[in-house]
């Protein structure tokens, strides 16, 4: 039986906060991931008969390990300043979308079990017992935030909704309630060494097809090197890039980067994905393991860099945790760890995003571009959640919202900003992050795009804007999904380095 029709909610003429509709995500909810999936990742197969037992013993173990998520539990006086800040609240009108509320949900159990006043007067303060209707409710809500943590940006006392989630989700994979999308990725990133499940053959296959296609275009050998050793520069991409459009046209874009400045690269089958799901997962465990894969990778290749492609979270993690996860930055002891710092190279960053090899290049003026390449396009940018709100580039502050910026007008002539309150840190999510990108929630998905589709679509009737540009695997695929049900054409999304590649000059051309 076909589930209801989904639609996007109506554009508004003023953007002001949604009326209130209780219940009107609850019955929204992933599929839950089988048991081989489960167990596959270190999990319990299916919901464990000791649950609640199980939820609260994990939920203690979090609050001793992270002081953070205690004062997060402990410091909300409920003022409201998150409650319009979100994109899932404006887009559906659920009162739990609210960021207070979604996070009420675990804090009125936290007040019942790790508090004397809920422990001996639970109706006065708001505890609650972790009932299975509660679980239920941590199960819909929890996977109805993307982990964008705008609304953290807002909180005047800087409560990470973010880790509030990472913690729930962590909570129900340890009672064997995991969901389906998320822990499959997970499982073929551990078995393979990405995100698709794809092998090193059709990898492979796949790279040699691109070169066929770019000499087609260009008249000019670009490769797309893989496994080689003693190359400079380990690429690290979202595996979307290999197949799926129009991530494919970012990944030509960095390999006619790296062939126009002669700087020699590889790719690895062994570690052919820079998403890390563990993030969303709350499992630095399994973010570690994740990770790990790319430590082995440039040992074994003997890189002196390693480089990260358009992907919001992979940069999170790489940016926050690749230190302390693998040791890539200072303070590793273990022999790999300082192996790999006497290999890396310390005049670069490391590890370095694309945008940032390909704006030092730009400065250094060792690529060329022909910029009406792109006048048929009328550019406006999208800055990811990830990158935007937990991570940095280049040398200055800000340099990740201004970098990407600088890169796109260096290669065309026509760029337009959205409304200043949707950019910059303030950003809106695309609605699929965190875990969300899947059809399960595709309802969610769509009516969380709402305040994006909004700036974009002002600066399209206003300014003509034809291309949004985007450094994110998930952004890109959430709005070529999304972009239709609110009147835009799929094609209207691409990446930073799709620009580049249209306007670089290669070969005879520089």
């Amino acid at each position: 039986m076909a589930g209801p029709e989904i639609k996007a909610p109506p554009f508004r003429d003023i953007p002001t906060i949604p009326a209130l509709i209780p219940g009107a995500m609850a019955a929204s909810k992933p599929y839950v991931a089988n048991q081989k999936v489960q167990e596959g990742i270190g999990f319990r197969g299916e919901l464990a008969e000791n649950w609640q037992e199980l939820a609260i013993e994990k939920m203690g173990d979090l609050l001793g390990k992270y002081r953070s998520l205690k004062v997060y539990m402990d410091s909300c006086v409920h003022c409201g300043a998150c409650t319009d800040k979100c994109h899932y609240f404006i887009g559906t009108g659920d009162p739990k979308n609210m960021p207070v509320a979604r996070q009420e949900l675990m804090r009125s159990v936290y007040r019942r079990y790790f508090t004397l006043p809920g422990k001996l007067f639970p109706s006065l303060v708001g505890a609650k017992d972790l009932t299975k209707e509660v679980l239920d409710d941590w199960y819909s809500y929890f996977w109805q935030c993307s982990e964008c943590r705008r609304c953290s940006l807002f909180c005047p006392y800087g409560i990470d909704t973010a880790e509030v989630t990472m913690a729930a989700r962590a909570i129900m994979d340890h009672i064997g309630l995991g969901q389906k999308y998320s822990n499959e990725i997970l499982a073929k990133v551990n078995k393979i060494g990405n995100n698709l499940g794809l092998p090193g053959p059709a990898l492979e296959d796949t790279l040699q097809g691109l070169e066929e296609d770019v000499k087609e275009e260009t008249g000019v050998d670009v490769k797309f090197p893989l496994d080689v050793k003693g190359a400079d520069v380990l690429l690290i991409t979202p595996s979307a890039d290999f197949f799926a459009e129009p991530h494919i046209d970012s990944l030509i874009g960095y390999a006619k980067v790296f062939h126009a400045a002669g700087i020699s690269w590889t790719l690895s089958s062994y570690a052919s994905e820079a998403g890390n799901f563990g993030l969303f997962n709350g499992s630095y465990e399994m973010m570690q393991k994740v990770a790990m894969r790319i430590r082995d990778s440039a040992l074994e290749l003997g890189v002196k860099r390693i480089v990260v492609g358009e992907c919001g979270h992979a940069w999170r993690v790489a940016y926050a945790f690749w230190n302390t996860l693998t040791g890539l930055g200072g303070g590793g002891t273990d022999p790999f760890s300082i192996e790999l710092q006497k290999q890396l190279d310390p005049t670069f960053r490391q590890p370095s995003h694309i945008c940032e090899v390909t704006w030092d290049l730009i400065q250094q003026g060792k690529l060329k571009f022909d910029k009406s390449a792109n006048d048929h396009r009328t550019i406006t940018f999208h800055d990811s959640c990830n990158v935007a709100r937990a991570s940095r580039m280049g040398d200055s502050p800000g340099g990740q919202f201004d970098i990407p910026r600088n890169i796109i007008k260096a290669v065309a002539n026509n760029y337009v900003e959205m409304e200043k309150s949707t950019v910059r840190e303030k950003t809106f999510c695309c609605g699929g992050g965190g875990g969300v990108l899947t059809d399960d929630l595709l309802d969610i998905r769509v009516k969380g795009a709402l305040p994006r589709m909004e700036a974009l679509k002002q600066v399209s009737d206003h300014d003509g804007v034809n291309f949004m540009a985007t450094i994110c695997a998930i952004c890109k695929a959430q709005f070529t999904k999304v972009l239709p049900y609110y009147g835009f054409n799929m094609r209207v999304v691409g990446g930073v380095h799709q620009l580049v590649s249209t306007a670089i000059k290669l070969g005879d051309e520089q």
